[in-house]
């Protein structure tokens, strides 16, 4: 079973562990002594973890089958002088009133609803393969502290980048490049879950982006290092700076709504997502998490809720069963459903997580919901759930190919239930073993938990093998979450880690379109829902592993 060891014995492990390994080692100094010379998260360079949380960052879009591919598809349909945000007109549109400090006459970036605006017109132009991947947490810094890793140099200092596969890659000459903002409609609006209610519409605190205080761009800074993380209290932020919920719905739905918010408006009602409209086309639509696959980013692929943490519910609209937001006509469910949840299990639900309707057990799906769902019980999906001394990459393999063969659909529930069901950590260094984080507490996995365990890239290219076997096409959205997860543990280690193994996932993507498709009738979106707040002070440590 994994277990947490004591702080300091980890760091002392990792330490004496790490010989070769510079980014541990540049991890444990920086946790040891909460100062580092070569990278730090937040506004103030002497301290490591000075922000632990989201920012107003400007977010990349990398989109491959897009370029000169018609009005609509085509990122420029949103970007330069189509910018939302050099119009008045178009951001009432998208936020429903007009954000202070917002309109840039020489904006260059799109608003994140815009990918919603993207998936539609690619699926009204009748593109047969959309496919979204969504790394939760990585801005331009993430990406470019793993590229530097990877290369062993520093590739680029501004604009798109090279040195991992999706950025490196040309797609026949079919990708673009772009920017956008992620600000929610509000913060601070309160709900009742168990009536699926927002109680104050409209919140407490708007949003919008200060390209003045924030930068023009990702990779330049602004005037002001305080206003992209929303510190209201203490009288910087202006705007609020998002979550997962709300970022992810943005682009599925083309919603923008509060923060917590899954599928629903800023009054609570639900609103329909890009899956929604692809299934009622005949499409298979399938959602793929390296955490569990209820949290926020796979959610709102597809299930409607007031609240984020109501994960229970959450799944049950994912796999087509009655819930809290639709208890008499349940949503027709997703056909692929594979990520984390396994192990995790809570006694009692509390005011952030979950409502009256709670059954004590597993927390973001219950054993219920998977029973129901199993074919062997009556239901529609061939089930792979993690189980001791089995193999989880054959395990997968073997489900995804029986759900093509017999017709069915496909859940996957795995997991390391000691770290919230989430799948194994990725090191910068590959060897699984992370660094220490903002707890000084490292992630310790047994040799089971790696062996019964998939990667995010086998559970794509199994959601791969299910959903193509439609012949009217697919929609897919897959979330490389553990992202987020390190960002928020200022864990530069399992941080570039993260983005290696969502990068890893991208080359299986294009591996398969290109032998099963093309890119003429695929359309495929890599960018982040929300951004952090790592600062890379000296990036030729990170490239050289020399102080």
């Amino acid at each position: 079973m994994s277990k947490r060891l004591p702080g300091f014995v980890v760091l002392l492990l990792a330490m004496s562990a790490s010989a070769g390994d510079h980014i541990r080692e540049i991890q444990n100094e920086a946790v040891l002594h909460d100062r580092s010379p070569v990278a730090h998260w937040g506004p103030d360079p002497a301290n490591y973890s000075d922000w632990t949380s989201h920012s107003l960052r400007l977010i990349p879009v990398y989109t491959f089958g897009t370029k000169s591919a018609g009005d609509g598809i085509d990122l420029k349909s949103y970007t330069g002088e189509n910018s939302p945000y050099r119009s008045e007109d178009k951001l009432r549109a998208i936020y429903g009133y007009l954000p202070e400090n917002s309109v840039n006459p020489g904006a260059e970036y799109l608003d994140q609803t815009n990918l919603a605006d993207l998936q539609r017109a690619a699926l009204l132009a009748g593109k047969k393969h959309i496919i979204l991947v969504v790394f939760d947490g990585m801005d331009w810094q993430t990406t470019q502290a793993a590229a530097i890793y990877f290369t062993g140099e520093v590739p680029y200092t501004e604009g798109r980048g090279i040195g991992l596969h999706f950025l490196d890659y040309n797609a026949d000459g079919t990708t673009q490049y772009s920017y956008m903002v992620t600000s929610p409609h509000n913060d601070e609006t309160e709900v009742d879950v168990d009536q699926q209610m927002v109680l104050n519409p409209g919140g407490k605190i708007r949003s919008g982006y200060n390209a003045e205080k924030a930068g023009p761009n990702p990779w330049t800074t602004g005037s002001d290092n305080k206003y992209i993380i929303g510190n209201y209290t203490n009288g910087f932020g202006e705007h609020a700076y998002p979550d997962s919920a709300n970022t992810a719905m943005a682009m599925t739905s083309g919603v923008k709504s509060y923060k917590n918010a899954i599928n629903v408006d800023a009054t609570g009602a639900p609103v329909t997502a890009i899956a929604h409209l692809a299934q009622e086309r005949g499409y298979a639509v399938g959602a793929v998490s390296s955490v569990p696959m209820t949290h926020a980013t796979p959610a709102a692929a597809y299930a409607h809720n007031v609240a984020r943490h109501d994960f229970q519910d959450l799944a049950r609209d994912m796999l087509g069963q009655p819930s809290i937001s639709h208890p008499e006509t349940p949503l027709s469910g997703l056909d692929v459903v594979l990520g984390g949840g396994y192990g995790f299990f809570e006694k009692s639900a509390t005011s952030e997580r979950q409502g009256s309707n709670f059954i004590p057990g597993l927390a973001y799906i219950t054993s219920e919901s998977i029973h129901q769902a199993d074919v062997k019980s009556g239901g529609r999906y061939t089930v792979a759930v993690r189980t001791p001394g089995t193999d989880g990459s054959q395990q997968i393999a073997e489900a995804a190919s029986q759900a093509r063969e017999n017709g069915t659909r496909l859940l996957g529930v795995y997991g390391v239930g000691d770290y919230e069901g989430h799948l194994p950590y990725r090191t910068a260094d590959g060897d699984y073993q992370p660094a220490a984080g903002k707890k000084d507490e490292a992630e310790v996995y047994t040799s089971a938990d790696l062996t019964e365990n998939p990667t995010l890239s086998e559970l794509t290219t199994a959601a791969l093998e299910v959903l193509s076997a439609n012949d009217n096409g697919f929609w897919l959205m897959v979330e490389s979450g553990d992202v987020d997860w390190a960002n928020h543990d200022t864990n530069l280690d399992t941080s570039i880690g993260a983005v290696k193994s969502g990068d890893d996932a991208i080359k299986v993507i294009t591996d398969w379109v290109e032998e099963h498709s093309n890119w003429k009738e695929t359309v495929l979106i890599v960018t982040a829902d929300h951004g952090h707040y790592l600062n890379v002070i000296d990036p030729e440590v990170i490239a050289a592993g020399t102080e």
